[in-house]
């Protein structure tokens, strides 16, 4: 019987390029407790027995992870970094991935605990365009004030809609008795 037919439960603190992980048996004994890259934590998780829990923070790509253990026979359980936090031992050590590991693992026991469900490629999809669209729409919004600024600088003031923005920023750039400097107008435009 090897190390790994003892774990029940898995705690991952997920990272760039290395994991934490923090398995312990039924009792709640410790197996494991170590870092592993990235790249072969599918694979030491293959070494599992089907049903083993395996938990992690939801966070991007979290999702991905999810799926793919669970096509392995795995139960993976996503927790919300919020319902994490109160099991993180703190103490001399402070936080850092190894506790992180510990508090996932810890959290992902309790009985009242809320998972976070495993979203399907097509709903993180949906989800990836409202981001985007989103971020445009800041980028987007923070560009006019900012050119605003610089246009109330020349005594010039813009109108809050967009579509009547672009006529009056394409007018204050194009005119040239509008008092922006030629110099300015490249940026504008």
């Amino acid at each position: 019987m090897s190390k790994f037919d003892s774990i029940v439960r898995v705690g991952v603190d997920l990272a760039q390029s290395v994991v934490q992980v923090h398995a312990v048996d039924a009792v709640g004994n410790v197996v494991v407790a170590k870092q592993l890259q990235r790249s072969v934590l599918l694979h030491w998780c293959e070494r599992l027995s089907a049903g083993c829990m395996v938990a992690f923070e939801a966070c991007s790509a979290a999702h991905h992870l999810a799926r793919e253990l669970g096509a392995r026979g795995l139960v993976p359980r996503l927790i919300a970094p919020c319902f994490v936090a109160p099991y993180r031992m703190t103490g001399a050590t402070g936080k850092n991935d190894a506790t992180d590991a510990e508090a996932i693992c810890e959290a992902a026991c309790r009985p009242r605990m809320r998972f976070v469900a495993v979203k399907t490629p097509k709903q993180q999809g949906w989800l990836a365009i409202h981001r985007l669209r989103d971020g445009y729409i800041k980028d987007r919004t923070a560009w006019m004030n900012r050119a605003r600024g610089v246009l109330f600088e020349f005594g010039i003031t813009l109108p809050i809609s967009s579509a009547r923005f672009r006529e009056e920023l394409l007018r204050a750039v194009s005119s040239r008795d509008s008092g922006v400097p030629a110099i300015a107008r490249p940026a504008l435009r």
